[in-house]
């Protein structure tokens, strides 16, 4: 990618003086400073596990913060909750003209949690502390997604400061409770708070790199879905001494896990078919008891992720194609007792259907994406859960875009700063383009 992100802040031979002036105010200071401002605000409060039993973040804080950088932009702000201490902001810019496009553009307040603070090696032991390296800036939420919330920030800002009146209504969302897949938040909105719009954009991680340093970002234009299963062993206890006369639950989960991991799913291939096929990730497995060392376990437990998932596919399909390899490897191996069982808590998240890329808000967008990088984006299906999902699954024509890695290190993530600045340049012009200006 050869596009030059000094000087040259007109980029594209081909933009208007109202484009000028509004790329002119999008730079790297500008995206760090607000970057770095976003990034601890509010934390570790909006640490939000996936774990259906563990407590969920408290995200005020971010919400407070960014809704006075909304309201600083002269843009009103509502704060609305469905439970104390996890208000989702929306910030509505109305436009001039009624019969107009409008637009969301979506980021979410909650991040995964940091985990051991310690081993975050590239800020020196704490994750909420913003550090550059080189190109790329270090921290928890960096890539998701607090990075990319700072693009919308900063298109929207550098709209509102070159003066201009856009005709249709931009609305602002910054949701909480994305990484448990919505409840409080998306799907609260949605359905009832009654949000809508003709178009959503989701500024999400969809950054790639090859190895040769050429890098770009990818509009996704559907989703892989995913489903949280609970198996369960069960043996025989026997004393330590003398294994051979019972069943060792660890060991048959041990087996049984193997089958799991490498097993298929019955779906319908789609067209765009995401980073991976269905599948599973193995989560957590428990076995023993304290203060029973003595005793060999007859109770294993784990918690496998179904990633991957596709429209067509459903809660009584997953379930089934688990159970029939559990069926299988008991046949093979008479000591295996073992059940399956929706994991307490989770919600089946569905794969999405591809929107249409010839169509807007992804042509739009493409449009901008090419004339500042000059080729056009990948479009493609991301595995991962954003609150696209809940929008497309409601009608709306969603997509995902953003300058975050698709596939950041759970520890020490960063955001490559070139791609943040070139996706904020392009979100701008999008807005512009999707919703036209007086």
């Amino acid at each position: 990618m050869g596009y030059d992100l000094g000087s040259d802040t007109s980029a594209g031979a081909d933009l208007s003086g109202i484009e000028r002036g509004v790329l002119a105010r999008i730079d790297e200071a500008a995206w760090l400073d607000l970057a770095c401002a976003l990034i601890p605000a509010g934390q570790p409060e909006a640490e939000n596990p996936l774990d259906p039993d563990e407590p969920p973040a408290r995200e005020e804080g971010a919400a407070l913060f960014i809704a006075d950088i909304l309201r600083s932009m002269d843009i009103p702000v509502d704060l609305v909750a469905k439970r104390p201490g996890r208000p989702n902001v929306v910030g509505v810019l109305p436009g001039s003209d009624p019969a107009a496009p409008s637009l969301i553009l979506n980021d979410h307040l909650d991040t995964y949690p940091a985990g051991e603070w310690s081993a975050w090696t590239m800020t020196g032991g704490h994750p909420f502390r913003p550090t550059r390296h080189g190109n790329r800036l270090y921290a928890r939420g960096t890539s998701d997604t607090r990075g990319n919330l700072a693009c919308t920030l900063l298109a929207v800002r550098a709209i509102r400061e070159a003066g201009i009146r856009l005709k249709g209504t931009l609305t602002c969302v910054y949701t909480v409770d994305e990484e448990k897949n919505g409840p409080d938040g998306s799907i609260f909105l949605l359905d009832e708070q009654g949000l809508k719009a003709d178009y959503t954009i989701v500024c999400e991680p969809t950054g790639w790199t090859r190895a040769d340093g050429s890098w770009g970002m990818g509009v996704a234009v559907a989703n892989g879905g995913h489903y949280l299963v609970e198996i369960e062993t069960r043996g025989v206890k026997t004393h330590l001494w003398r294994p051979d006369t019972g069943v060792n639950a660890v060991a048959t989960m041990a087996r049984l896990l193997g089958a799991l991991e490498t097993m298929t799913f019955t779906h319908r291939a789609a067209r765009l078919a995401g980073g991976t096929p269905p599948r599973t990730a193995i989560l957590r497995v428990s076995g023993g008891l304290p203060r029973e060392m003595q005793f060999t376990p007859d109770l294993c437990r784990a918690v496998i992720a179904v990633v991957g998932i596709l429209p067509g596919m459903s809660p009584e399909s997953v379930m089934a194609d688990i159970r029939a390899v559990i069926e299988a490897a008991a046949e093979a191996d008479p000591e295996l007792r073992a059940e399956a069982r929706p994991y307490p808590g989770a919600l089946f998240v569905d794969g999405t259907p591809e929107q249409d890329e010839a169509a807007d808000p992804t042509a739009a967008l493409a449009r901008a994406y090419g004339r500042l990088l000059g080729e056009a984006p990948r479009i493609y299906r991301k595995n991962a859960f954003n609150d696209t999902i809940r929008f497309a699954e409601r009608g709306h024509a969603a997509i995902t875009f953003g300058p975050g890695e698709d596939g950041w290190p759970p520890v020490n993530e960063y955001v490559d700063i070139d791609k943040a600045v070139a996706a904020t340049r392009i979100l701008a012009l999008t807005i512009l383009d999707l919703l036209g200006t007086e």
